[in-house]
């Protein structure tokens, strides 16, 4: 992450801090009473794609910035089961009282990258490329979005700010396909991509024909998006959405869309197992 974007990361983190913390750690205050130097390993529990770790750090970092977090490996690497990612020394206090809070973000965001990982590596040798949706948990968007990148995925709009997307419900508003392509050309800056979803190659051409940018091919079977694709050459980009899984995109890598979207990227990822172990003074 930027530092940009880090410092937004941040008061997200501090609003999951304070989730967890909400007057002190009972139990921790219960058992360490007073500041005592210690350190504790973060370990690997299985496989996979570790992505968050600035994130894990920053959460030490805003309990006590004295606390110091050294990695063995940095966001995008490989881990495996047993490897030893990092210690983190510093008060015990903030040890325990942080681990729960950097470890969710850690597992979630390395389980994410795991994920997307699995399936970009698919698509490895074609030109289709892997996106992301907005099908984020709320106020994660940030962190799941980076943790796709990093998994070797690619971020489709990161908001409702942030591009037109015309979908079923968007048509049916405006009335036709075709008026809501003219209407958002109307309203938007020339310099705006305009995307819309289509069901059917009925769709697709009127999509076509009123000049949209990039047609979304929603739930549509192989075969016709396969003709699809040949009736948007040179005339707009291809997008193929709706239930793409890990378990079912081999079938969609030979279509020749330009992208495939995928909410399960983010909705459906399991964690990565990760643990924080052998907490010691020192």
């Amino acid at each position: 992450m930027n530092n940009i974007t880090m410092k937004i990361a941040e008061e997200a983190i501090l609003n999951a801090l304070r989730e967890d913390i909400t007057s002190e750690d009972i139990t921790t205050n219960s058992v360490m009473r007073e500041y005592k130097l210690g350190e504790v390993d973060l370990i690997c529990k299985q496989d996979g794609v570790i992505a968050g770790l600035e994130v894990f750090k920053a959460t030490f970092l805003l309990l006590d910035k004295e606390t110091n977090v050294e990695f063995f490996s940095k966001d995008g690497d490989l881990v495996k089961k047993g490897q030893k990612l990092g210690v983190v020394r510093g008060d015990i206090r903030v040890l325990l009282s942080g681990e729960r809070t950097a470890l969710n973000y850690l597992q979630r965001m390395s389980g994410i990258a795991t994920y997307t990982r699995a399936i970009a590596d698919m698509l490895k040798g074609t030109k289709t490329k892997l996106l992301d949706t907005r099908k984020t948990t709320p106020n994660m968007r940030i962190f799941e979005k980076y943790a796709v990148k990093v998994g070797g995925g690619y971020n489709h709009r990161y908001n409702l700010s942030d591009g037109i997307l015309l979908k079923d419900n968007h048509i049916g508003a405006a009335g036709s396909v075709r008026q809501a392509v003219l209407m958002a050309k109307e309203y938007a800056p020339f310099v705006r991509k305009i995307e819309i979803e289509v069901e059917n190659l009925d769709m697709l051409k009127e999509a076509l024909d009123a000049g949209a940018d990039i047609v979304m091919l929603d739930n549509m079977s192989i075969d016709d998006m396969k003709e699809a694709v040949k009736l948007a050459a040179g005339r707009a980009e291809t997008e193929c959405s709706g239930n793409v899984t890990k378990e079912n995109v081999a079938k969609l890598v030979e279509i020749g869309v330009d992208y495939i979207s995928s909410g399960a990227l983010t909705h459906s990822a399991p964690i990565l197992d990760l643990s924080l172990k052998n907490l010691h003074a020192v």
